[in-house]
């Protein structure tokens, strides 16, 4: 399910959110100060691409360490994303999850639309990892 999953979703939905998340992230690398932010577009770009089986998680769970993305500046930077970029991508993202879930087909995209949702909310310090392993974090 996961294979076909992805390969449907990056034909009818991957491929253009993750040129977007890629474009917006190179613009952040562009002005230099946005590198943080850029890191965590791409990041969120290449969830895009292929979700099915993958979780957004912070790499403090992972590693147990914390680092400058976890941190208070990865909180000082959360916000101003959020402020700025989360909230009003995290609704696009929602009002997309609702139009697939209309069709009875598209509500695992909807599904998907929603983890993007909420990984773009707050994506500073956080890392793409398998489900698997997110729930073996997790436990």
């Amino acid at each position: 399910m996961r294979l076909i999953g992805n390969f449907l979703w990056f034909i009818f939905n991957g491929l253009f959110f993750g040129l977007v998340w890629w474009i917006a992230a190179t613009i952040f690398f562009i002005s230099i100060i946005g590198a943080p932010w850029g890191r965590a577009a791409f990041n969120i770009g290449k969830l895009s691409f292929f979700p099915f089986g993958k979780d957004f998680i912070s790499r403090k769970e992972i590693s147990e360490k914390t680092d400058i993305g976890t941190g208070f500046f990865g909180v000082i930077g959360n916000v101003i994303w959020f402020l700025l970029v989360g909230a009003p991508v995290s609704i696009l993202h929602c009002i997309w999850a609702i139009g697939c879930a209309v069709t009875i087909i598209g509500i695992p995209f909807s599904i998907q639309h929603l983890k993007i949702a909420g990984a773009s909310l707050f994506p500073i310090g956080k890392t793409i990892v398998s489900t698997k392993l997110a729930k073996d974090v997790n436990k």
